[in-house]
């Protein structure tokens, strides 16, 4: 006799039965909310630094793992309001933007341009992830079905007006590094490979973490950071017992965690917009311009790129505090984490780069 499951299985169903209804998929939960982090100020200081001007360069973040790198990244892109793009764009061009369209948006934008809104991506960059799928490569599906030429465009594009993450960033092959270092430096991802050949515009942030004690960065992709901070396992007893509560409120019903810091993250998230709005009118005056390149003449560092960070990291932080000039104070704040990836090892120096620093702004800055 066959077993009864398998005559259960073969039986008609009754007239009027109903099957059972799908189950609609699963909402994917939100992120952590950023104001809901718990300590790690320079760190939440620095990101949210780039997100009020992008032209600082990035943010590196060394130190312990779990100590919310990767939270805080994503948790700042779900912070932002959607950005204006041209609908259809692989690149999500700015249609207000003539001179960093794509060619595509270029040759359309006389007829003119459909616009939509979309998340601010992040995108993450995998340690093992190919060239082909970095820059993009020849479309094979089109190329085998149509015989076409075209593009499929890679992570630099999914990337490009967004945050492009890396964790683990000092273990990324080297040619990937010389790859970075070419689009970081222009803006632009130039593939020519397979009988193509495109340029597309590829500006984004580059945010990168990891552990020092795996292995350094190489000097010229530290360098491209703007902004370098360290973060620790918190040491005193409140902070991680607040961490651990907020987290596990977090896991048990994320959507209700959300719902209960959305008042801050919409008063953070209109600071930011504020910030973007009043930072071309931050006056720098020449006495903090002056400080900030005594401190690298004093501190050695090598070209002009260390003021250049400097300004532009103490005006945005001016800008997120409301505040119409820079002031020698905005300088002392950011100076750490601007520098110290910057200075040149001393061996006859034992201290280490926060301790130069410190003493380059006591003679400078009084």
């Amino acid at each position: 006799m066959a077993p009864i499951q398998s005559a259960l299985s073969r039986r008609a169903p009754k007239p009027g039965f109903a099957a059972p209804a799908m189950v609609p998929e699963a909402m994917p939960r939100p992120p952590y909310p950023f104001s809901a982090i718990v300590g790690q100020d320079a760190m939440r200081r620095a990101l949210l630094v780039a997100a009020v001007d992008p032209s600082v360069g990035g943010v590196l973040v060394l130190g312990d793992r779990g100590t919310g790198k990767s939270t805080a990244v994503r948790a700042l892109a779900a912070l932002l309001p959607p950005m204006r793009a041209v609908a259809g764009c692989p690149y999500a061009c700015d249609p207000a933007e003539a001179g960093a369209l794509c060619p595509a948006c270029a040759a359309r934008r006389p007829r003119g341009l459909a616009i939509q809104t979309v998340p601010v991506p992040v995108v993450d960059l995998p340690l093992g992830a190919t060239e082909d799928r970095v820059v993009g490569a020849l479309d094979i599906g089109r190329a085998l079905g149509a015989g076409e030429k075209a593009f499929e465009p890679g992570l630099l594009a999914r990337a490009n007006r967004g945050f492009l993450y890396i964790d683990e960033v000092n273990l990324l092959e080297d040619h990937l590094v010389d790859l970075l270092l070419d689009v970081a430096a222009s803006g632009v991802n130039t593939v020519e490979r397979e009988g193509l050949s495109l340029r597309h515009p590829a500006r984004f942030v580059l945010v990168g973490s990891g552990n020092p004690e795996e292995g350094e960065l190489r000097p010229q992709l530290l360098d491209r950071f703007g902004l370098a901070v360290t973060v620790s396992t918190p040491g005193d007893l409140a902070s991680r017992v607040a961490i651990v509560r907020r987290r596990d409120a977090y896991e048990r019903d994320p959507a209700g965690f959300a719902a209960e810091w959305a008042g801050e993250e919409a008063r953070l998230g209109g600071a930011i917009l504020a910030a973007r709005a009043r930072l071309s009118r931050v006056d720098v005056p020449d006495a903090v311009l002056e400080a900030a390149a005594g401190l690298c003449l004093a501190l050695g560092t090598d070209g002009l790129r260390g003021e250049l960070t400097l300004m532009r990291t103490a005006r945005a932080l001016a800008s997120l505090d409301g505040a119409e000039t820079v002031t020698l104070d905005h300088l002392r704040e950011v100076a750490p984490g601007a520098l110290g990836h910057r200075l040149r090892r001393n061996p006859l120096d034992e201290a280490g780069s926060e301790a130069r620093i410190a003493r380059a702004l006591a003679e400078i800055l009084g």
